[in-house]
C-alpha cells in the first residue's frame, strides 16, 4: 500500500495594525469625500429638482360627429392621414336636405308674396275708406234734403195746402235717408277697423323684416345648413385617428366617425406625488425626455398648471377610503406641462408616449399651482362659410319676390320712369306711407 505525504501549506504573513491603518484612513476619507460630494450637490442641485417618469404625452382628441343623420356615400380621410382645417372628411346622402330645402325656399317665396299683398291692402282699404266717407256725406245731404222737405211741408199741411199723403210721404224719405245714413256710417267704421287691423300687420316693419318673412327664412336658413352639413370638414389641422364609419352605414346626429389629433398642440401630463408639488409654481422650468427618442433629445417646458383633484378622485370606480380595511397610497396629481412649439416640430410626439419630468423648482416667482387661473380657448372656422351662404340664398328669393331686380341701376331707372308696378320698391313704399 502506497503512502502518500501530504504537505501543509504555509501560513500567509500577517498584516500589522500599522499597515492596516493607512488603507482604513484612505477608505474613511474617500467615504466621507464622497458623501461630502452627494451632499454638496443635493444641497446646491438635487434638492431643487422633482423628477417623476409617470409621465405621457396628451393631446385634444377631436371628435368628428355628423350634425344631422344620413346614409355615408364617401370616406374621404382614413387613420394616419394628416388633413387640414375644412378639408372634407365624410360626405353624407344629400337627397332629402335638397327637397326640403326646395320646399322651404317655395315657402318663403309665397310668403313673400303674401306680406306684399298685406302692405298692398293697406291702399285698398285706404280707397275704401274715402268711398265709404264720400257715401256718408252724400247720405248726410240726403237726409238733410228730406229734413228740409218736412219741415216745410208741416206748416202747410196744419192749413191744408198739403195733403196727408203727400206729408206722410216726405216723411218716409226723411226716414228711408237717415237709416241710409246710419248704415253708410256703419260700413265706413267697419272699412275703418278693417284699414286698422291690416295696418297693425304691416306698421313699423318692412316687408324683408316682417315677422312672417323671418320665419319663413329661418327655415330657409335650417334647411341650407343641413344641406351643408351633409359633408363633414375637418375642425383643425391634425392627423386623423379611430375612424369607425364605413360607405353605406345610416349614422345618427351625434355618432363618432372618426378622430383628428392636433399634434401640434400636444402637452405633458406629469404625475407627480402629493409630496413633490410643495415647491412648484407657474412657469418653472421643465426638462423632458422620451422613451420614443431616449436621452439624447431632450424638451424645454414649463408648468401649465395642476389638475384639479388625484387619479383615484376622477376613476370609474373611485376608492372607498371609509372601509375598515385601509392603507394609506401617496396619491399622484397630474402637473400639465407646456413644450416649446419648435422642439416639438422638430421631434413630433404623439398621444399616449412615455415621458420623463424634471422640475426645476428653484424659481418661486411664479404663483402657486393651487390659485393659477390661465385661461386657453380653441376655436374653428370650419363651419362658417355655410351660415353665411344661406343669409346671401334668402336675401336672393325675397328680392326675387319683392320684383325688384338684384343690380343697383335698376331700382333707380324704375323710380325716373314712374314705375308704379305693386312689386317696385317705390310704389310699395308709397302705397305703404
Amino acid at each position: 500500500m502506497d503512502k502518500t505525504n501530504h504537505t501543509a501549506p504555509a501560513a500567509a504573513p500577517a498584516v500589522s495594525p500599522a499597515r492596516r491603518r493607512p488603507a482604513l484612513i484612505a477608505v474613511a476619507a474617500a467615504t466621507l469625500l464622497a458623501g461630502l460630494a452627494y451632499g454638496t450637490y443635493w444641497a446646491v442641485v438635487l434638492r431643487h429638482h422633482e423628477s417623476t417618469d409617470n409621465a405621457y404625452v396628451q393631446a385634444p382628441v377631436v371628435q368628428i360627429t355628423p350634425q344631422v343623420s344620413g346614409t355615408v356615400l364617401a370616406v374621404l380621410a382614413d387613420d394616419t392621414d394628416l388633413v387640414k382645417a375644412g378639408a372634407p372628411l365624410v360626405r353624407l346622402d344629400p337627397s332629402d336636405a335638397k327637397v326640403a330645402l326646395e320646399r322651404a325656399e317655395a315657402q318663403l317665396a309665397q310668403t313673400v308674396r303674401e306680406v306684399r299683398t298685406l302692405y298692398a291692402n293697406n291702399g285698398a282699404l285706404a280707397a275704401t275708406i274715402g268711398l265709404r266717407e264720400a257715401e256718408v256725406e252724400r247720405m248726410q245731404a240726403e237726409v238733410a234734403r228730406a229734413s228740409d222737405d218736412v219741415q216745410r211741408r208741416r206748416p202747410l199741411a196744419l192749413t191744408g195746402a198739403v195733403g196727408g199723403e203727400e206729408m206722410k210721404h216726405a216723411e218716409s224719405t226723411l226716414a228711408g235717408a237717415r237709416s241710409a245714413l246710419a248704415a253708410a256710417q256703419a260700413a265706413l267704421a267697419a272699412a275703418r277697423e278693417q284699414a286698422a287691423s291690416n295696418r297693425a300687420l304691416t306698421e313699423g316693419t318692412s316687408v324683408e323684416k316682417h315677422p312672417n318673412v323671418e320665419r319663413a327664412a329661418a327655415a330657409v336658413r335650417e334647411a341650407w345648413l343641413t344641406l351643408q352639413r351633409m359633408e363633414l370638414p375637418a375642425p383643425v389641422n391634425g392627423q386623423v385617428a379611430k375612424r369607425s364609419v364605413q360607405v353605406g352605414q345610416r349614422v345618427a346626429a351625434g355618432t363618432p366617425l372618426m378622430t383628428v389629433i392636433p399634434l401640434d398642440q400636444v402637452w405633458v401630463e406629469a404625475n407627480f406625488k402629493e409630496v413633490q408639488l410643495r415647491q412648484m409654481r407657474i412657469g418653472q422650468p421643465v426638462r423632458l425626455t422620451a422613451d420614443l427618442y431616449g436621452s439624447k433629445v431632450e424638451y424645454d417646458g414649463r408648468v401649465a398648471g395642476l389638475g384639479a383633484g388625484t387619479g383615484a378622485a376622477f376613476a370609474l370606480l373611485p376608492a372607498q377610503n371609509a372601509t375598515g380595511n385601509w392603507i394609506k397610497v401617496v396619491q399622484r396629481v397630474p402637473v400639465r406641462v407646456e413644450l416649446d412649439a419648435k422642439q416639438l416640430a422638430e421631434h413630433p410626439l404623439r398621444v399616449g408616449l412615455s415621458m420623463e419630468a424634471t422640475v426645476d423648482v428653484a424659481p418661486q416667482g411664479g404663483a402657486p399651482l393651487v390659485g393659477a387661473a390661465v385661461t386657453r380657448s380653441t376655436t374653428t372656422n370650419a363651419f362658417e362659410p355655410a351660415a353665411a351662404g344661406a343669409d346671401e340664398r334668402v336675401r336672393q328669393i325675397i328680392a326675387a319676390n319683392l320684383g325688384r331686380s338684384t343690380s343697383a341701376a335698376a331700382p333707380r331707372a324704375a323710380a325716373r320712369n314712374g314705375d308704379v308696378r305693386l312689386g317696385g320698391g317705390v310704389a310699395l313704399a308709397r302705397l305703404v306711407h
